[in-house]
């Protein structure tokens, strides 16, 4: 059982049965052959309906962090030969110790059709020439994000990461009009264009379509109109993705912000309550934790693993570019999340609260150098260029704090440049405690 054509623009019926007869094979696949699930199961059968996986428990990325330092170097819960091992990344060890990951030759063709739709649903396709800035070295927003990129019959650029002044000469001689690359990395190209090319603009590039991901900050409108006012192009969400499942199996359309789930023949999608671990319905307005399921994986299947990204359904309707599956918001990491006084406040939240100040360059961190609990949260906010604190720019970022989230933030500004510009994903929020 493999893709269906179109996977993310068929009838419900038709989907459904799909998704069953994937399942029943991928879950028998798992129990023969995984010895992480055959553990986790205690040896028990799965469901036959897939609507009822609920049953099983639910797994985690520290469980298989556990199963990789016990098994390595994929863990227990390889469940093909090694020879069949077609393509090996690492995880990029944002949130803990990396991982290794293991992909089929079959693994990897899923993997960048999924990843394909969503980059066309962005807006890409044949005869738009897009340049590739995310990291090549086994993380697998390179390659594999590469070849999701071809899959829309683009021409691409795989640049990679560093020299800049490089990749800004390429756009300008090759005619490139899309970049794809983490929110934060404009920045680092704005940087380099004011020092090494004082002649040019942003505009002066040619960039007319942004598609992003990697990193939380492209949903606050504030920030994407600095994009387009900036560059001139036309920012997406194109590349929402869980390294252990799929690079990429979600991203925005022209017609709607809110990320298109464009997976559902080959992964199946579950919102849990982070604390209790209760399932919540796929409806709008719902917020919960995303748990996934491969309906089709050989090497290293995953079956109702916990991501720890926390969103909120927003659609279930078929949206106007022929989308049929659900759309979502991403509102954080669950261990990004910090509490304070019984609020729940996410990186994301605190960004749209930034952006508003045109006195800030957008750049801040959560710095927290005690355990909970919090009775504020501790922000450190980068000035823009040229900008000074008039004396009253603390207060007023505060006061707006309090209003928009209803939590007491303490504010310290600092100069322009304090925070590295980075080409890989920027981490918001610092704990320097033990």
């Amino acid at each position: 059982m493999s893709l269906l054509q179109d996977g993310h623009k068929i009838s419900t019926h038709k989907l459904a049965q799909h998704r069953q007869q994937a399942w029943e094979a991928q879950s028998a696949y798992v129990a023969a052959h995984s010895a992480f699930y055959h553990g986790l199961w205690n040896g028990k059968h799965p469901p036959k309906r897939l609507e009822d996986i609920a049953e099983l428990p639910l797994s985690d990325k520290a469980d298989l962090r556990l199963s990789q330092a016990a098994t390595p170097p994929f863990g227990g819960y390889l469940a093909a030969s090694p020879a069949t091992v077609s393509r090996i990344h690492r995880t990029s060890g944002t949130t803990g110790q990396a991982m290794n990951l293991a992909m089929s030759a079959e693994d990897c063709k899923i993997t960048e059709v999924v990843g394909g739709r969503a980059q066309s649903l962005a807006g890409l396709r044949a005869g738009i020439t897009v340049v590739h800035c995310l990291n090549y070295q086994m993380w697998m927003g390179g390659l594999t994000d590469h070849m999701t990129l071809e899959r829309t019959g683009a021409s691409v650029v795989p640049f990679g990461v560093g020299a800049t002044e490089l990749l800004i000469r390429t756009i300008m001689d090759t005619g490139i009009s899309a970049i794809s690359c983490t929110p934060s990395y404009p920045a680092v190209l704005e940087q380099v264009i004011a020092e090494k090319f004082p002649q040019l603009h942003p505009r002066d590039l040619g960039l007319k379509l942004g598609l992003f991901g990697g990193e939380p900050g492209i949903d606050d409108p504030a920030f994407r109109q600095r994009l387009t006012d900036t560059w001139g192009m036309q920012p997406r969400n194109a590349n929402y993705g869980v390294s252990d499942v799929f690079c990429n199996f979600a991203s925005e359309c022209p017609h709607d912000m809110a990320l298109h789930f464009v997976a559902h023949d080959v992964l199946h999608a579950e919102l849990i309550d982070a604390d209790t671990g209760h399932n919540h319905p796929l409806e709008p307005g719902i917020e919960g934790e995303l748990v996934l399921t491969h309906l089709r994986r050989d090497c290293q299947p995953l079956v109702r693993f916990r991501t720890g990204d926390i969103i909120r359904i927003e659609h279930t309707d078929p949206c106007h570019c022929g989308c049929t599956g659900f759309r979502f918001r991403v509102v954080g990491r669950s261990d990004d999340m910090v509490v304070v006084r019984g609020l729940n406040l996410f990186p994301t939240m605190v960004a749209a609260v930034i952006t508003r100040f045109g006195e800030l360059s957008g750049d801040y961190r959560i710095t927290l150098d005690a355990p909970p609990p919090y009775d504020f949260l501790p922000v450190q906010a980068e000035l823009a260029k040229e900008t000074h604190d008039d004396g009253t720019l603390v207060r007023r970022i505060e006061t707006e704090f309090k209003q928009a989230l209803g939590a007491t933030v303490r504010v310290r500004t600092l100069p322009y440049g304090t925070f590295p510009r980075t080409e890989g994903k920027t981490k918001r929020v610092i704990r320097s405690f033990q």
